[in-house]
């Protein structure tokens, strides 16, 4: 179920840029400020993570006291959004300086409540999967991505424009929080009829629980960076018009990272069990890497032969002017669709290391690319360049053996 949402997911958001990129003239700001909020939310996606394993566990309470710690959680987050949203709208001009969104300060502001919002709605989402109400997270994944969708083109096409479209986001993170909060608390409510061994009380506290999930989130952070921060660069680099084009373009380069993503749900597992019983890793990592080899010759093909058609059929014919870029960023995001793929199989074994190394290239990134040509096609090369020495950088540790390996598992006889 929650593989189907995650395709429909998907769908609809593939259908939001299409929408997006017809409805707004200077879609590369939109672009921009998206990276902006994906960079943002990837504390969410490792919390949400992180939040369903120990619910699974019972590390978070069952009943009210799950539904306690949630509370906690959220009036937490709360204080919290409410400090960072002010400070975002004191700060808004020079975030969007930042992000290359200069006239859009507003819009600009947006991006911190939102991605705080998003945090809490990763939260929830993880506590309904540790108590295994997926059909609830499902709705809640494309709901989401509709409501965004919906709220976001009918604000644009008002006359709010870059600033509607993006409220869009949060908007829905705030419907869909509504949502999961009311479902937990459905939960919370059928389990008073059960015996109760005292009053419900919080079983782990919000920042405790995200220092836990420190390396995972340092790790997405890495990816996140490496995958948005170009279309921030473009926006320093380039005019309006050659900025929204290949903001486009990159989105459409962007398709294998979505693989990469469905292909970690395998790997992390996979590589987590073989890990605890001693066996060999490593034929998970490069399996997983010949999905990604599978789906990339395709679609590398068609960016060679056919990317001024394909742009033009997706987002207009003046969305189109950046298209000579496509096939060297869909060698760049295929590239970082591997690295994707080695630092979640570094994080299965419960390594760290590489977030330094990597990270380092993840800084270097907008250093370079602000110097980069003002060619679209010269710029994407930049971009093909750094991912390609963060692939190196992440397979040579990746790669390495474990000095100790784990020790099986101890029968239940043997105990």
């Amino acid at each position: 179920m929650l593989a189907g949402a995650m395709i429909a997911n998907n769908v609809i958001a593939l259908g939001s840029t299409v929408v997006f990129a017809r409805l707004i003239d200077d879609y590369g700001s939109l672009g921009a400020l998206i990276s902006y909020l994906l960079i943002l939310s990837v504390a969410g996606q490792a919390m949400q993570v992180a939040t369903a394993r120990e619910g699974v566990l019972g590390h978070l309470g069952v009943g009210q006291d799950l539904f306690a710690t949630v509370r906690s959680w959220t009036r937490s987050l709360l204080l919290f959004t409410a400090a960072l949203t002010v400070l975002s709208i004191v700060l808004r001009q020079p975030i969007a300086d930042a992000v290359g969104v200069k006239n859009w300060g507003w819009a600009a502001a947006v991006g911190l409540p939102a991605g705080c919002v998003y945090l809490e709605v990763c939260l929830l989402r993880g506590a309904l999967q540790g108590i295994g109400k997926y059909k609830e997270v499902a709705i809640s994944l494309v709901g989401e991505q509709a409501s965004r969708l919906v709220l976001g083109a009918i604000l644009a096409a008002v006359g709010l424009s870059v600033t509607g479209a993006y409220l869009g986001s949060l908007l829905s993170y705030v419907a869909m929080s509504a949502y999961c909060w009311w479902q937990l608390h459905a939960y919370a409510t059928e389990s008073e009829l059960a015996p109760s061994a005292g009053p419900a009380r919080a079983a782990i506290g919000l920042w405790t629980h995200v220092k836990r999930a420190w390396a995972p989130i340092l790790g997405l952070v890495v990816i996140a960076v490496l995958q948005n921060i170009d279309l921030i660069a473009a926006k320093h680099r380039f005019p309006p018009t050659i900025a929204s084009s290949y903001a486009a373009t990159a989105v459409a380069a962007k398709v294998l990272i979505w693989v990469a993503i469905g292909a970690g749900f395998y790997l992390v597992p996979e590589v987590s069990r073989r890990r605890a019983e001693g066996e060999e890793t490593r034929p998970v990592l490069v399996r997983a890497l010949a999905i990604i080899g599978v789906c990339a010759v395709p679609c590398l093909l068609i960016f060679a032969l056919a990317a001024h058609p394909l742009l033009t059929i997706a987002f207009s014919a003046k969305r189109a002017t950046a298209s000579s870029s496509l096939l060297v960023l869909g060698a760049a995001f295929t590239v970082l669709s591997a690295t994707y793929l080695a630092i979640q199989y570094m994080l299965a074994l419960k390594r760290t290391w590489f977030s330094v190394v990597v990270g380092v290239v993840a800084v270097a990134e907008p250093v370079l690319l602000l110097q980069a040509s003002r060619k679209p096609a010269g710029f994407a090369a930049v971009v093909l360049a750094v991912q390609a020495v963060g692939a190196l950088l992440a397979f040579a540790m990746a790669l390495r053996r474990d000095n100790a390996r784990p020790r099986a598992a101890v029968s239940p006889e043997l105990a």
